[in-house]
């Protein structure tokens, strides 16, 4: 395989700001091809002999799927395939001029696919001297291609087992946010979202063709409008791979008004259904509390909008009324749809009740019977789950790979919708990464994510869950997990144990048993602790560049052109990052969190030795994809050590500051001081893998906050901290 540029560098050079796009951009890997498989049995071997055809009248689609298939045989498989224009009226007739791979669409071969099929769904024959690709419309047939190539892929060769499928997707949409920049979506990269079996992206909308830009959260009072982003121009791009595009409300500047208010109708008119006025092609809109805020008359909140003073300058004991299931969301709702609806008769609104899953069961129900039943309800997947672990109880904040789900808060609504006939969807994380760790491209935890898989699939069956949100603004990055995640959202699919199997030998050969072992230790870690809000807002957003501090507070270096910077990152470290809870409750939940995240670092880094081992025994030509997962591993378990050394920085600190004992401080300085120099030694081993990687320490909404500037950058604050504030600190107890 060639290195990610195509151009040989040395092994130890660091990979540049922004070189992970070209990994990202690289949908046809060099490295798929085992140079010693052999044809099995009566398997179907394509050669050079073979060629790619389709109709002359072929839409785009299906033209650019022949092309693509084209390519990947060249790059992946080092084949050389043309493409033909020949009519397609009965591809399973012999071909005239030798073996050929048909793509067709069911009106060029009628009665090939069964009856009611979705439209992205594809029969596949393949046999000796012929395999036809049909799909139910051209999304269906650019699937099939895609299917075709992931069949070779996972067997390391252009070898197809003979016989006749028919499969189609289990949810639609599968909406994905961009995992190369905020809101930017290249061809290449809308061609390995359509090649992952989603159907959708999500850009952020502060009004027609504007997204948000640094200043929509950093200084909401200028009211930006946001960057300029073509809509209508996205949507053209997306068609050609088959992929719609919904919109995220992401109204900040423009003053709302009351449904009830005499000039509702033009305000909704001119913010909601300006956007589909300007995009009448967006497939729908997304509407979450906390971003499309109203003054609700709902008595049992305070009115007000977050960023509204409070008249009498008293803070207020009630929520937010983008916080609460208000009573009058149903009219604001109803005047949403309208709105939209007025230029785009099937516009999907799509209402996400993320904000108060942890509001009373019965107000939130009747919130959810009130809903006009013609909009869509999204509730998310895991969140609020109360969860028991060593003595404390937590609570599953926003978004988490500790607990598989349902929660209850989402099984509650769920239920209520499918009583109603509502369609229902929901925010999975499916595409690989929480908020668990902010920096990293995916969380390598398979036969977790298996586990979250099958719950979301038994959630279809009971509840009727129909559409997927995959992942928020921190993206979505192609990797082996994303496989597992296609193969199980359609039908029919293999066995998840024998398909990750079957991964792992294709990745790592004669070491499949090592890398199985190691991915099964870290999934098991995965549920050992449930991070608080302070840790996902704190040392698991950032990592290893995340601060340890004694007196100082220092701030984080951000770039002017991230959406939220460090917005979302609080220093210093809380154990909760709203400050609420008092502190004799927060030292004892710490404790748990230490015993719990020891627990799981022990079996972290048991599975890192185990994926280092298969990495270093994979065959040659996946050398370097494996080393980028066992990278991936080992900076994972930095950030894992960061959280431990926080939290216990954070206690002997707490318990520092009030001590008057002169023996119990002088014990806990030198305890402070060897937490921090832990943390120094891990903070250092976390360089040269974020410097290997450039995707490690970077995430699209907060840009590079945990690269190896950042580190060295906390590595100077904590050596100030422990060789002169710590010090200091001494000289004033006389110790």
């Amino acid at each position: 395989m060639g290195t990610r540029s195509g151009q040989e560098q040395p092994a130890d050079q660091a990979e540049p700001a922004y070189g992970f796009r070209r990994r990202l951009e690289t949908v046809h890997r060099t490295d798929r091809r085992d140079p010693a498989a052999n044809a099995r049995g009566d398997e179907v071997v394509i050669d050079d002999r073979w060629r790619i055809v389709l109709r002359p009248d072929a839409g785009a689609v299906v033209r650019h799927a022949a092309a693509d298939l084209s390519d990947y045989f060249s790059a992946s498989m080092d084949l050389r395939l043309p493409i033909v224009e020949e009519a397609v009226t009965d591809g399973r007739a012999e071909a005239a001029g030798g073996p050929a791979i048909f793509v067709a669409t069911a009106s060029d071969i009628p009665g090939l696919l069964p009856a009611g099929i979705a439209d992205r769904g594809y029969t596949v024959t393949i046999e000796p001297q012929r395999i036809v690709v049909c799909g139910a419309t051209d999304r269906g047939a650019a699937q099939a291609c895609y299917h075709l190539e992931d069949c070779m892929n996972l067997r390391g060769a252009p070898f197809l087992s003979p016989g006749t499928q028919t499969r189609e997707p289990l949810f639609e949409p599968r909406m994905t946010h961009s995992g190369w920049g905020l809101d930017s979506f290249p061809d290449a990269y809308l061609n390995q979202i359509a090649h992952a079996g989603m159907d959708s992206i999500l850009v952020f909308a502060t009004g027609p063709d504007r997204t948000p830009d640094a200043f929509t959260h950093r200084q909401p009072s200028r009211h930006s409008p946001g960057q300029l982003c073509d809509f209508n121009e996205l949507v053209d791009r997306c068609a050609g791979f088959g992929l719609d595009v919904y919109l995220y409300a992401y109204f900040h500047g423009a003053r709302p008004v009351h449904p009830d208010d005499p000039e509702a109708d033009a305000f909704f008119d001119r913010t909601y259904g300006a956007l589909f006025e300007a995009c009448p092609r967006a497939k729908g809109i997304v509407l979450v509390g906390e971003s499309v805020e109203f003054p609700s008359l709902d008595p049992r909140t305070n009115g007000r909008l977050r960023l509204d003073p409070a008249p009498d300058g008293l803070p207020s004991d009630k929520p937010l009324p983008g916080w609460w299931p208000c009573a009058d969301f149903p009219q604001w709702v109803t005047k949403v749809r309208d709105a939209c609806r007025r230029y785009n008769a099937e516009a999907e609104v799509i209402f996400w009740t993320y904000n108060w899953g942890w509001a009373p069961e019965e107000d939130r129900l009747r919130l959810v019977e009130s809903l006009p039943k013609d909009v869509v309800l999204q509730a998310t997947f895991e969140m609020f789950e109360p969860v028991e672990h060593d003595g404390v109880r937590s609570v599953c904040v926003d978004y988490t790979a500790s607990f598989v789900g349902p929660g209850r808060y989402f099984a509650s609504e769920a239920a209520a919708a499918n009583r109603r006939g509502m369609p229902l969807y929901s925010m999975v994380n499916t595409g690989g990464l929480t908020w668990d760790l902010g920096v990293v491209p995916y969380q390598p935890i398979p036969q977790r994510w298996s586990e979250r898989h099958s719950a979301v699939l038994a959630a279809k069956r009971d509840w009727g869950l129909t559409g997927l949100m995959e992942n928020h603004h921190y993206g979505w990055w192609p990797s082996f997990v994303s496989e597992l995640a296609k193969w199980a959202y359609w039908a029919p699919s293999p066995d998840p144990e024998d398909l990750l199997a079957a991964i792992a030998s294709r990745d790592f050969g004669a070491a499949a048993e090592d890398a199985l072992a190691g991915w099964r230790l870290w999934s098991e870690a995965a549920g050992d602790h449930v991070p608080s809000d302070g840790d996902q807002y704190g040392p698991l957003r950032i990592g290893p560049a995340y601060p340890l501090t004694l007196f100082s507070r220092p701030a984080l270096p951000v770039s002017d052109d991230a959406m939220f910077g460090d917005l979302i990152v609080q220093i210093p470290y809380e154990p909760d990052h709203h400050n609420t809870v008092p502190a004799t409750a927060n030292a004892r939940r710490i404790r748990a969190e230490i015993t719990a995240l020891e627990r799981m670092i022990g079996r972290w880094d048991a599975g890192v030795s185990c994926v280092d081992r298969a990495a270093a025994a994979a065959p040659a030509y996946r050398q370097e994809a494996a080393a980028e997962l066992a990278g991936l591993g080992r900076f994972i378990g930095c950030c894992l050590r960061t959280a431990l050394h926080t939290k216990q920085w954070w206690l002997l600190k707490a318990q520092l500051l009030v001590t008057a004992d002169t023996a119990a401080a002088e014990a806990l300085v030198a305890a402070l001081c060897a937490v921090g120099e832990a943390e120094v030694a891990n903070a250092e081993a976390a360089i040269p893998l974020v410097e290997a990687d450039s995707r490690l320490g970077w995430e699209p909404s907060m840009e590079y906050i945990g690269d190896a500037d950042h580190i060295r950058w906390k590595l100077a604050h904590l050596r100030h901290a422990l060789d002169l504030e710590v010090p200091a600190y001494r000289t004033t107890l006389h110790i």
